[in-house]
């Protein structure tokens, strides 16, 4: 067998991998130590960063080229729900020495890919080494509109609640990686399992939501959590209809013994917004313009918290809220 190859140094890395990746004129091909921008006028700067560990926020065998769009596409959906466009990204790479030239070439291509997709240029960043699992921190750069800015705060009683997408396909597909779900049929199992790895930021959605939205963010750490930062943030409380939930066809597969995971499981990366009911109309007509379906699962309430109904209207316990890291 042949020995794998190790990666090269720092500087011939950054050179054969990331400087192609460097189309913005300020990031001057890697060449200097930052980057320059010239925001747009009367644009506002939204900046957002987001950490992947390999090992946990991935499988540890996950392929690189999937993490390193994974690590992308988390911080695109962060901008995603604010309503704001991408412009660049900065990227910290942090890996372990035995880290092979294949696994960057990968890791690489992975990022070329989603910059295509997304139209977003790599600005700059790091390359530097540890004695513990591959990290990616990437740093993503947006700009938004003039005017309120979209925030957690601002959701007000009597407001609607909305998602977008289905919720809780990422939470069983990891349920399906780690071998729970074997009784799935293989393609709902490859479904929810390409839902974990690859998340669909909804830039477009974002943005055609934003001004009739009161309050948005992306769903990262689970539904019930989330709007919780939103509930907190904004000083209120929320309910919300379980039955209303949307659910894939794989996830309704895979049965009613799974609802509650799917609303406190992690990794959805749909919007979660709240609007004055008078702006669904407004609402779903911008969803269809964005190609994608957006549901109304509950309302805005003065008391504190955010409450789970049951179809019989009584509230669920619930054992979990959402992922923390600590």
């Amino acid at each position: 067998m042949a020995a794998r190859k190790r990666m090269p140094g720092e500087f011939v890395a950054i050179a054969r991998y990331f400087a192609p990746l460097a189309t913005h004129p300020g990031a001057f091909g890697l060449k200097d130590d930052l980057a320059w921008l010239a925001p747009r006028a009367r644009r506002r700067l939204v900046l957002k960063t987001d950490a992947i560990v390999v090992g946990v926020h991935t499988l540890p065998r996950d392929p690189p080229d999937l993490i390193a769009r994974k690590a992308l596409r988390v911080n695109l959906s962060d901008l995603a729900g604010k309503g704001a466009s991408p412009l660049g990204y900065m990227l910290a790479l942090v890996l372990p020495g035995n880290t092979t030239e294949a696994w960057l070439a990968r890791f690489a291509a992975g990022l070329a890919a989603d910059q295509k997709l997304f139209g977003v240029p790599l600005l700059g960043g790091d390359l530097t080494r540890t004695p513990g699992p591959p990290t990616i921190a990437i740093t993503a750069l947006g700009e938004a509109p003039p005017g309120q800015p979209l925030l957690r705060a601002g959701a007000k009683r009597d407001d609607a609640v909305f998602v977008s997408g289905t919720i809780g396909d990422a939470a069983l597909g990891l349920l399906a990686l780690r071998g729970k779900l074997a009784a799935l049929p293989e393609r709902h199992r490859r479904f929810l399992a390409w839902r974990y790895h690859l998340p669909a930021p909804r830039l477009a959605l974002g943005r055609a939501i934003a001004p009739l939205a009161s309050a948005a963010m992306d769903i990262s750490d689970g539904l019930v959590g989330d709007l919780g930062h939103i509930c907190a943030a904004s000083d209120c409380g929320a309910e919300i209809d379980l039955a209303a939930i949307p659910a894939s066809p794989a996830a309704k597969a895979a049965g009613d013994r799974h609802a509650l995971r799917r609303i406190t499981g992690g990794d959805d990366y749909e919007l979660l917004f709240t609007a004055p009911a008078t702006a669904e109309a407004g609402l779903r007509a911008a969803a269809r313009k964005a190609g994608v379906p957006i549901t109304r699962i509950g309302h805005i309430v003065a008391r504190p918290g955010v409450r789970v109904l049951a179809p019989g209207g009584g509230a669920i316990p619930l054992k979990s809220r959402g992922w923390q890291h600590f």
